[in-house]
């Protein structure tokens, strides 16, 4: 056997294990844990609608109220190694391609590849935190997102990398919530396995989960253009600063009770995707 047929069968036995039943469980377990994530951020954002302005709405405050409860310890790790799972998931699918005829195009390996970077990102803010790291998992994504922003505009071209940046968001978010209102998940998911009523539940928490996503994504990239044009740090917003901004618009504290209502069917929908999502 020569160093090149050696190759195509190592490359033939990864792809096969990307493809098997480890990487599938890696997958569901990381989707059941961001839908712990989305549910809880859901639920801080909804207190918050209804007066209770101390909580979180990000994933700081969601680790924090794990921690706060029985087995809190345990659920943090779990949460944790979810995350790593999906991490994992995503790094099998910029190696190999995802399921799906165009799963193997180079856009969505990419596309992969930045989701994996994400998810490691994450996954190991929420392991440290369980380890006792407090300041790491559960610092304000207000604050964080303000350092990043300031560090970024005092580059050369500062301005014009945080803008980019912002309108990169923006565009994503847009891209998110037109997906899910189309429902293009259908085409990932085992629909043929789902009764006529739990389709249509999925249906509901996927496409107004995802509207909200996607919308709190576009407002969060407005506010970094913002920062950009008028090259105030200050003016960046993560996620808990983003979500109380849908208190302030002439809709008033009804808006954000719609969109912390999304995040939670987006929480609801990542659980549906852990159990009927083709991996």
């Amino acid at each position: 056997m020569n160093a090149s047929t050696t190759t195509r069968t190592g490359r033939i036995e990864a792809r096969r294990a990307a493809r098997g039943p480890v990487t599938e469980y890696a997958a569901r377990a990381g989707l059941t844990a961001r839908g712990v994530i989305y549910l809880l951020v859901g639920a801080l954002a909804l207190q918050i609608a209804f007066g209770d302005s101390g909580k979180q709405a990000d994933r700081g405050g969601a680790l924090a109220e794990i921690a706060q409860k029985p087995f809190g310890a345990v659920l943090l790790w779990a949460l944790g190694i979810g995350l790593v799972g999906m991490a994992l998931w995503r790094l099998s699918e910029a190696l190999f391609g995802s399921v799906g005829q165009d799963g193997g195009k180079a856009k969505k390996r990419l596309l992969a590849a930045g989701r994996c970077v994400f998810y490691s990102f994450t996954a190991y803010s929420v392991l440290s935190f369980a380890a006792g790291s407090r300041g790491s998992g559960s610092g304000s994504s207000d604050r964080q997102s303000q350092d990043v922003t300031a560090k970024v505009l005092g580059l050369p071209a500062g301005q014009w990398i945080v803008g980019a940046a912002g309108a990169g968001i923006v565009v994503a978010g847009v891209w998110i919530g037109t997906r899910a209102v189309l429902r293009k998940f259908h085409k990932k998911m085992k629909l043929g396995e789902m009764s006529a009523r739990t389709r249509k539940l999925v249906d509901v928490t996927g496409v107004g989960g995802g509207a909200a996503r996607g919308l709190v994504f576009a407002v969060a990239g407005g506010f970094a253009i913002r920062a950009a044009v008028e090259f105030e740090p200050d003016k960046a917003k993560g996620l808990d600063n983003t979500i109380r901004s849908f208190a302030d618009t002439p809709a008033g504290p009804w808006l954000l009770v719609c969109v912390a209502v999304g995040l939670v069917l987006f929480g609801l929908f990542s659980f549906a995707m852990a159990r009927w999502r083709r991996v």
